[in-house]
């Protein structure tokens, strides 16, 4: 008898193992779905950011606008003058972090409008053009520093800082640090949940790199995960990595190819997971945001 029960207790657990192995080599794009134009008519669409509820924030960085698609599905301008704001994250606190390039600076933005200025300079001089970012689960903000030229600027256009980098800011937040000054032009950025990896597009050379996060925040470890760079970058919670630019191209954690996903548009800018059940790809793309339906989830 108790062999009879040791046998089945083990033939269940085998089971059990066999259906959660099963359920990660799903389809990771949900059954019938298609993409989805959720709406049109922006200049330039950036910088998608999911809220503790499921709403996604999104830059119109030529109009400097920052709009809120809705789990509701409504979308409203959530705020004007934004700086210029780029890539975008949500803080701990409810704060969206923003890439503001109009003069090269990190901002935090509360949800009345309340803008507080992170970083403004590094080394006493201006950055290149904080570009997009990611917040670590201790509070330090990884972000990359690529320099695209506006014609808003009313700067000195060239390259203010000696190359194109990826930094750090503590979670104190009292000093900036470097963390890869070996890249071509750095943009997309995103890490893994537990804080212990970081992925990297370098856009000027068409790869994307994962890192070591260290305990002092620093990197270490710099391996090639894919030889595509990125514009925009998201992590689901099999741990795939979406990559942007033609269309969206998905990545399992071995640096895998596993889908990719069309979009008519000119340029894929970026990515991000959305909506009340975390199940909604959002896509932002030229003059347009995209939806689509996923069997995967984002992670907050």
């Amino acid at each position: 008898m108790r062999k009879s029960l040791f046998i089945i207790i083990i033939t269940s657990f085998l089971c059990l193992g066999c259906a959660g192995a099963s359920h990660d080599d799903t389809p990771i794009i949900a059954e019938g779905a298609t993409l989805e134009l959720l709406a049109d008519g922006f200049r330039f669409t950036e910088g998608p950011a999911v809220d503790r509820h499921g709403n996604v924030y999104f830059t119109d960085q030529p109009n400097d606008r920052i709009h809120i698609w809705t789990v509701d599905g409504e979308l409203i301008t959530f705020l004007d003058a934004t700086g210029r704001a780029n890539g975008t994250y949500f803080d701990h606190d409810g704060n969206l972090l923003t890439c503001s390039d109009m003069d090269n600076q990190l901002w935090s933005v509360d949800m009345q409008g309340n803008v507080t200025v992170l970083v403004s300079d590094y080394g006493g001089n201006l950055l290149n053009g904080p570009n997009d970012l990611w917040l670590h689960p201790n509070g330090g903000i990884y972000f990359t520093d690529p320099l695209y030229k506006r014609p808003y600027w009313t700067r000195d256009p060239e390259m203010q800082q000696d190359g194109e980098h990826v930094y750090y800011l503590p979670p104190g937040r009292d000093r900036l640090i470097r963390v890869d000054t070996d890249l071509v032009k750095p943009n997309g950025i995103i890490g893994t949940p537990d804080g212990r990896k970081l992925y990297v597009a370098d856009i000027g050379d068409n790869k994307t790199y994962v890192y070591d996060i260290d305990a002092d925040g620093t990197l270490s470890n710099r391996r090639l995960f894919a030889e595509l760079g990125s514009d925009g970058m998201t992590i689901d919670n099999r741990g795939n990595i979406y990559l942007t630019g033609r269309g969206v191209t998905v990545f399992n954690p071995g640096g895998e190819q596993i889908e990719h996903i069309p979009v008519e548009a000119g340029w894929t800018a970026n990515v991000c997971f959305g909506g009340k059940d975390m199940d909604m790809l959002f896509i932002t793309a030229s003059q347009y945001i995209y939806g689509l339906k996923m069997n995967v989830k984002g992670v907050r």
